[in-house]
């Protein structure tokens, strides 16, 4: 396998999701945001280049108002804020509609994005799926990353259950999941990451549920 060139996107990692109506459940948002950090320290030190994505819903907006302090970054993160970073605000899940972040990529020769923030159950998982169609490969930390709570009309589901599931659905197509360790290792010794495939997946699944 040829050694990646990454990039390490970081995807909302807004007061929101801490102090505002959408708080992350799972894994503990004080633990993850940490491994958010530990990955961009890691970044920092291997040359890999930071993406810091905010979402807006504009000024109106009971969520990702981009006039109050929910909008901001969480204080460990924004305390690493370098010049050196890409810095985009985004209106979409994904963060390529609306965006020049493939265009980015492309003129970095950059082929790998790695994902990080939040919500694994929404801007993550956008992202990924997308990324496949623009022929972009994909990371995702897996405790770098969370969910929420989820309940409506189609069902009710916890951020543990909802986090576990799509981190396994994801890796099974869409994209390589690993720990922030295990990450910042193959980042350190130059080494891409390995994920599964439908049919790996699913030959597993049948023996673990037969």
């Amino acid at each position: 396998m040829m050694a990646p060139r990454r990039a390490l996107i970081v995807i909302d990692p807004q007061q929101e999701y801490f102090t505002g109506l959408l708080p992350i459940q799972h894994p503990s948002r004080e633990e993850s945001v940490q491994r958010i950090a530990d990955a961009m320290d890691a970044a920092a030190a291997a040359g890999i280049p930071i993406v810091m994505v905010q979402h807006s819903a504009g000024g109106e907006a009971p969520v990702f108002n981009s006039m109050t302090p929910s909008f901001d970054l969480h204080p460990a993160l924004e305390d690493r804020a370098s010049s050196t970073w890409k810095r985009v605000t985004k209106s979409y899940s994904s963060v390529f509609p609306g965006t020049d972040i493939e265009e980015w990529l492309r003129a970095q020769s950059l082929d790998t994005i790695t994902l990080a923030g939040y919500m694994t159950n929404n801007c993550i998982l956008a992202t990924a799926v997308e990324a496949e169609a623009r022929g972009i490969a994909v990371e995702i930390l897996s405790d770098a990353t969370g969910a929420i709570d989820i309940t409506n009309a189609a069902g009710s589901v916890s951020a543990e259950t909802v986090q576990t599931t799509l981190l396994a659905l994801l890796h099974s197509n869409f994209a390589a999941v690993a720990s922030t360790e295990e990450w910042s290792s193959a980042v350190a010794s130059g080494e891409g990451l390995q994920k599964s495939n439908l049919v790996e997946s699913a030959t597993a699944g049948m023996a673990a549920f037969a």
